[in-house]
């Protein structure tokens, strides 16, 4: 990659990151990288920009083919748990890109997340392609080719990384920190820089400080509901915790600058009350490791039957928080770490026998031709998946 190549990848990214909560679309044409021959491997995701621009880095070098799929501009595990990358789309761009007049083989890698919303057994059925689970990282993709296309425990394991961290801090300061200054400049000009850089190290703090108060958090917590589409503030103990950190800082800032006052500390607590509630409105849903405060789903269990499990696995390599353990002797699976189960139902979509389900806190199955069928909004409610 050259200097100009590197550069248009760093701005890419540093754009795309503040502006990650639009759905951007990268065209949904085959991508040829180096240059591949008749057995080179194919990769499929979805066309949020970001990902295939990622993707097309950490492939350099590799002669194969990438193949962006119609997600509406949404990233892997939100496009396929909410309809948006779902089979339809894997089966038109395998049928339209051409694909199967320049490669002798019937396999294509799809994301590990991307099993959330897309069959492997559909995808077979109706035209024959084989799908490969690659890892949940694609900086994980090398090793996994080296490896012979198979993926050790921790290219399974879904993480939340410093640099993921550092991005959600990045898309939630971005939006809130220039509306809030916007509104500054026509009403309190003075303090529009001073707001805006508050807000940017609000949100950074909370995001970095994760690994400090993340057993706190609480996904089957019943919070608060304001409306009848369930907006949930968090109003536990974390918040409150984090508020009255920020209030220290304040204090202590204010006294050692000169400016303390009973007026500079009131505005500026208000001020980080306001965004600190804002983001604790889905906190657990901004982060891959625990399902969102937002969805009904973080109620249910996934349940095992044992009579009909066959023990072949799907669910083990599907898993993004490896809760299943496999026993290949006895040919059956086991749910090892239930309490990390983050309720995506990927297993339940791949299990070919149905040995797996949800069940709600009252006792009641949700079969998996529902979880199939229907897919979640963004408040958590099931949507009918439109093909």
């Amino acid at each position: 990659m050259n200097r100009m190549d590197m550069l248009k990848y760093i701005l890419i990214n540093v754009i795309e990151t503040l502006m990650r909560w639009v759905p951007i679309q990268y065209k949904r044409t085959l991508i040829k990288i180096g240059t591949p021959d008749r057995n080179s491997p194919v990769f499929l995701t979805c066309n949020y920009h970001l990902t295939v621009e990622r993707l097309k880095r950490v492939l350099r070098g590799v002669d194969c083919y990438i193949l962006p799929s119609n997600s509406r501009g949404f990233n892997v595990w939100c496009g396929a748990t909410g309809g948006h990358f779902n089979n339809h789309s894997v089966i038109s761009s395998l049928k339209t890109s051409g694909i199967e007049k320049l490669v002798d083989h019937r396999n294509i890698i799809l994301p590990q997340l991307s099993a959330a919303g897309i069959e492997k057994k559909v995808i077979k059925e109706k035209i024959g392609w084989k799908v490969i689970w690659g890892p949940v990282y694609a900086g994980d993709i090398p090793e996994f080719i080296e490896n012979g296309f198979r993926k050790t425990l921790e290219m399974r394991e879904v993480k939340f990384p410093l640099v993921q961290r550092i991005e959600m801090g990045v898309m939630w300061a971005f939006p809130f920190s220039m509306i809030s200054g916007l509104i500054a400049i026509l009403l309190f000009p003075g303090i529009c820089l001073p707001l805006v850089a508050f807000i940017w190290l609000l949100s950074l703090l909370m995001f970095l400080s994760f690994p400090l108060y993340t057993r706190w958090l609480n996904p089957e917590r019943k919070n608060i509901a304001f409306s009848r589409y369930s907006v949930i503030f968090d109003f536990s103990r974390l918040p409150l915790i984090f508020w009255g950190c920020v209030i220290i800082i304040l204090v202590f800032y204010s006294i050692l600058s000169g400016e303390f006052s009973t007026g500079f500390i009131f505005r500026w607590c208000v001020i980080s009350l306001i965004f600190i509630l804002l983001i604790s409105i889905d906190l657990m849903g901004s982060t891959p490791v625990y399902k969102s405060g937002l969805h009904k789903d973080r109620f249910l269990k996934v349940y095992l039957d044992e009579k009909k499990c066959k023990g072949a696995g799907f669910c083990e390599q599907v898993c993004p928080k490896n809760c299943f353990n496999v026993d290949v002797v006895q040919h059956i699976a086991r749910i090892t770490e239930e309490n990390r189960c983050v309720r995506c139902g990927a297993c339940i979509i791949q299990c070919p026998f149905d040995a797996l389900c949800f069940k709600s806190p009252e006792g009641k199955f949700l079969p998996p031709e529902n979880i199939r069928k229907f897919k979640l909004n963004l408040f958590g409610k099931r949507l009918k998946q439109i093909l």
